[in-house]
């Protein structure tokens, strides 16, 4: 008897998304996991045979199939191969990660950096090796779901404050036990939302209640700042945050995570960090276009101040349509639908029209707060933003957003 019901609590949570999957498909307000099959410059790619253009993508800076980056892979292939056959800490390390690990480091003003697998598992692992039992983590409540993640593995105390509330963050800080190990780990740019977090105040509370800070800059890298360094270079801080996390695989074209800091703080990752020690590596192509596109970054500053005018003129012209685009800052351009189903309807008169984009909707988002989450990147042009805001303005109509 109770086989049947676990059996039956099982094949139920399958059917579930099963459902949802097919009622969304027979609409024609399915849109995810559609396989791109062909990439043009990160811009235009093509999906069901149709060319459409990307305004759903994180190649922030296009440099997806950059000739350096590409070639610096093909070469790094010619020379390892296609994988490391093992984990960092034995047999997997290769020149190329500690030659990407001393770029990231000089990229962001740091005496050193590891690397990781992925973006996910580097939140999850950081969290994880500095915070335990008795410590103490606090979050703001927009973070990305890996810092949640992270945190909940910890086992530290987990305490979350109101999107950039930093009165409510204060207390937060006043609220944990003075002699607990404290950590504050917030986002750079938020995912969902476009916005940017109050650096400055957040700086100035750690100090004042001595928490270790810890910064994921995986929206921020390529957006923020004159020369795209991020964060810290947007709000004219050197030194600020005591952990940097970023990706290798939004802004840089390949895949992976990082985390940069003091010395000694990274070696007691190669160390302590379970996804360091019991991953493999990242593979040599990866590790050469990671390395590469740090390189390009900083030798072509105008991506950077292109993508700014771009993102400008995006929102710029959803805006004038009616579009709440809330309080988006960046690259990252919500466009608020409310109902789930307004959401998914725009999108399918988007793509009807060959502009690629996706909708988020609960429980990612919360209810009525449903959005279509745009992305624009500095491989636009004025004539490819100006169609793609006329396609919205349609499709805003006919499902009754704007």
């Amino acid at each position: 008897m109770e086989e049947t019901l676990v059996n039956g609590k099982f094949e139920e949570r399958i059917r579930f998304w099963k459902n949802r999957v097919e009622t969304l498909s027979a609409a024609d307000l399915y849109f995810y996991n559609q396989p791109v099959e062909e990439l043009h410059g990160g811009v235009r790619v093509l999906v069901h045979g149709r060319e459409m253009l990307m305004f759903a993508s994180y190649s922030y800076l296009g440099l997806i199939g950059h000739p350096q980056i590409n070639a610096a892979a093909k070469a790094a292939i010619d020379e390892f191969g296609t994988g490391t056959h093992g984990v960092r800490l034995l047999a997997g390390t290769l020149k190329l990660h500690r030659d990407l690990e001393a770029v990231i480091a000089r990229f962001k003003g740091t005496a050193d950096a590891v690397t990781f697998s992925s973006g996910y598992v580097t939140n999850l692992t950081a969290i994880s090796t500095l915070v335990g039992r008795h410590d103490v983590v606090i979050c703001d409540k927009l973070n990305h779901a890996s810092i949640v993640d992270g945190c909940l593995l910890s086992g530290a105390e987990l305490l979350r404050f109101r999107h950039n509330d930093m009165a409510e963050l204060e207390r937060c800080l006043q609220r944990a036990d003075a002699a607990a190990l404290k950590l504050v780990v917030v986002d750079a740019v938020f995912s969902m939302d476009g916005d940017v977090i109050d650096l400055p105040r957040t700086v100035e509370l750690c100090r004042k209640y001595g928490a270790i800070l810890m910064v994921d800059e995986a929206h921020s890298v390529g957006v923020l700042g004159r020369r795209g360094h991020g964060i810290e270079e947007h709000f004219g801080l050197e030194n600020a945050i005591d952990l940097k996390m970023g990706t290798l695989s939004k802004t840089i074209p390949s895949v992976g995570g990082y985390l940069a800091g003091r010395q000694d703080l990274m070696q007691m990752f190669r160390h302590a960090s379970r996804a360091f020690i019991f991953s493999a590596a990242l593979p040599p192509a990866q590790a050469a276009a990671a390395k590469a596109a740090f390189e390009v970054m900083e030798a072509e500053p105008e991506r950077v101040e292109q993508l700014r005018q771009n993102a400008a003129q995006f929102i710029g012209g959803l805006k004038a349509s009616g579009f709440d685009t809330m309080r988006t800052e960046t690259a990252i351009v919500p466009v608020l639908c409310g109902a789930d189903e307004r959401a998914f309807t725009m999108v399918r008169h988007c793509q009807h029209e060959d502009v690629f984009v996706l909708p988020v909707v609960s429980p990612a988002v919360p209810e009525g707060l449903a959005r279509l989450r745009a992305t624009v990147t500095a491989a636009h042009t004025p004539d490819d933003i100006d169609r793609a805001l006329r396609v919205f303005e349609r499709a805003g109509k006919r499902a009754g957003v704007i």
